[in-house]
């Protein structure tokens, strides 16, 4: 699965992206709530998990504008305050769950579990398609006109950040940051060879590939 945490407690945000990387989640993180909004509002993702006390926007206007926007996705707030009147704001506007600091890793986990499970009951197994190309989220497949292509998980990772931006350039930063996180190489060419060997996998003989570079810039996905 994959969570989006925007948390502007930098020691804080390490280890629950940590935590998450243990229970084998995919995490993104954000430190203030701008960057965290635009996240939710150009990303795919299972749940959210938004301090509340953020620089530049909330986490309680975070919330406002991804409901606003008709997304659905799960939301978990943080926050240190424990007033009643605190919580009832938070889910009056729109989140599902509301988790006070200082909290148990476990309790935490359990949250987003239960939210998680109550999505997925409500929509069933995600799955997005574009073009030829289909993927089963859930059951980490990938196929393209119904035959199923055998990639690594770098592979599948990257070919799911390029089909939910379908049609949107892509820089090697943004690949970096999101594909890799904290792991990103410090010098090398990993996206160049990673895009490279996904293009032996995915492209067909005498047709062109899928996706395109775009010089100084980064990659398309064009699969329509």
């Amino acid at each position: 699965m994959r969570i989006l945490l925007v948390e502007d407690e930098r020691r804080l945000a390490s280890a629950v992206q940590q935590l998450l990387r243990d229970q084998q989640y995919v995490s993104d993180v954000a430190y203030d709530g701008e960057t965290g909004l635009d996240l939710a509002l150009t990303n795919s993702y299972d749940a959210l998990v938004l301090d509340i006390m953020l620089p530049k926007r909330s986490g309680l206007e975070i919330v406002k504008e991804v409901r606003s926007a008709g997304m659905d996705v799960p939301i978990l707030l943080l926050t240190a305050r424990d007033a009643v009147d605190d919580r009832v704001l938070g889910l009056d506007t729109g989140a599902d769950d509301y988790l006070v600091k200082p909290f148990a890793n476990r309790e935490l986990l359990a949250r987003i579990r239960a939210l998680t499970r109550r999505q997925g009951s409500l929509t069933g197994t995600e799955s997005m398609s574009v073009g030829p190309f289909s993927i089963d989220l859930t059951q980490r497949v990938v196929t393209r006109n119904g035959e199923p292509l055998t990639l690594t998980v770098k592979e599948f990772q990257l070919l799911e950040l390029l089909m939910r931006n379908h049609g949107r350039v892509l820089s090697k930063e943004v690949i970096l940051d999101r594909v890799w996180g904290p792991e990103a190489p410090v010098i090398g060419n990993a996206v160049e060879n990673y895009i490279h060997f996904l293009r032996k996998k995915i492209d067909q003989p005498g047709r062109p590939s899928y996706i395109e570079t775009v010089r100084g810039v980064g990659y398309l996905f064009k699969a329509e």
